[in-house]
């Protein structure tokens, strides 16, 4: 396991932090707070060892360019209401302006950088921008997992210019996966939900020889129905009939049973006022679009996942962000609370249904890796975790 924070001297020390804010914004207004909440206790075990706390993080994709609409300035607020301390934002993550700035703080104060994307260096991890970050900190915390699987100057360079270690997020989100990656309690059952097929391919393929069961649903589940003959209307779905056929071989050759859908809820069109049915899988009408899964499908589910032992879940099984649409999303996170099982959940909308259940706390897991939490279960290596010191 990678080298924690109980390993890093950090009294009197500045500490670069690299935190996971990138928090979905209305205008100024923060709509969910969660991955703010996921670094407090990282930064209130630093303030408490005496450090003077470097915040860093990127939002959104400004692209290498300052943008004020992305400025970090309503993270700024929210972490000050939060920590009930002074949370002073500078004006930019770089620059002899900001060196002062670190140079000035106090043991326990806490500095947030400017969005680190707004310098193109970040991204493409170059070295004089590495060092630029490096000159504003004595030792360095990666707690950013969401951002773990990107090479950029402040999750894989500056681990390697200054004493670092992994903050208490990311290492309890390797802790909590690494079952997954290396070989969980069986039965082991996937659920994989959401749109694209052609995003996750390798996942699928990874679980496909790992799993015991793999249940899939949403348009991903769509894809597999149309390869084999099924009509879905006109609901989404990609071609990919020749990644269905390798998942499903892959799935036959190492006795991983594959579970679809029974049936559907269509409407016309995916939109908040819809009139929605529910229909059997025969009986998609050909004008109509599958945009949740229906009852028969969550009972079909329930006793597929009878007697396991794990569970990951990723991906929503219908057009969740449309209340007519969400039903089987959160009928599957409530189904799910109830199996006595470790049930790691991963991804934006799998977590937020999670928590959205009123059952958050029966989960084993909720990740908060998104691309990062994939990649690791796929079985590749994350930059910001390999250039991490072993403990």
């Amino acid at each position: 396991m990678k080298r924690g924070l109980a390993d890093l001297d950090v009294d009197g020390r500045r500490v670069f932090v690299r935190a996971d804010l990138n928090v979905p914004l209305d205008g100024s207004a923060i709509r969910d707070d969660s991955r703010i909440t996921a670094s407090l206790p990282t930064i209130r075990d630093l303030r408490d060892r005496g450090a003077r706390v470097v915040l860093a993080s990127h939002l959104g994709r400004p692209k290498g360019t300052a943008s004020p609409e992305l400025s970090l300035e309503p993270v700024a607020e929210r972490l000050a209401r939060t920590l009930d301390a002074w949370v002073l934002l500078a004006p930019d993550s770089v620059g002899p302006e900001v060196e002062r700035l670190t140079r000035d703080l106090a043991d326990g104060e806490v500095l947030l950088l400017e969005n680190l994307r707004f310098h193109p260096g970040e991204e493409s991890n170059d070295p004089d921008h590495v060092r630029a970050l490096a000159r504003l900190a004595d030792r360095y915390v990666n707690d950013a997992f969401g951002s773990a699987h990107r090479a950029h100057a402040s999750t894989t360079g500056l681990a390697h210019v200054l004493p670092a270690a992994a903050g208490h997020l990311l290492l309890a989100e390797l802790r909590a996966l690494d079952p997954i990656v290396q070989g969980p309690p069986r039965p082991f059952a996937a659920i994989v939900g959401g749109a694209k097929i052609s995003d996750k391919i390798a996942l699928l393929e990874r679980l496909a020889t790992t799993a015991d069961l793999l249940i899939l649903g949403g348009a991903m589940a769509n894809t597999f129905l149309a390869a084999g003959g099924v009509g879905i209307g006109r609901s989404r779905a990609e071609s990919a009939a020749d990644a269905v056929a390798a998942i499903r071989a892959a799935a036959a050759a190492s006795g991983c049973r594959l579970v679809l859908p029974v049936d559907a809820v269509v409407a016309p069109e995916a939109v908040a006022d819809a009139a929605p049915s529910t229909v059997a899988l025969d009986a998609v009408p050909s004008e109509a679009m599958i945009l949740d899964v229906g009852p028969a499908s969550l009972t079909t589910y329930a006793a597929a996942l009878a007697g396991v032992r794990t569970v990951l879940w990723n991906g929503p099984v219908g057009v969740y962000e449309l209340a007519p649409f969400a039903a089987g999303t959160l009928g599957l996170a409530r189904l799910l609370a109830d199996v006595p099982a470790e049930v790691v959940v991963a991804g934006g909308d799998a977590v937020a249904a999670a928590q959205a259940s009123g059952r958050a706390d029966a989960f084993a897991h909720l990740s908060t890796g998104g691309g990062a939490t994939l990649e690791l279960i796929e079985g590749r290596d994350l930059p910001g975790v390999a250039a991490l010191p072993e403990g």
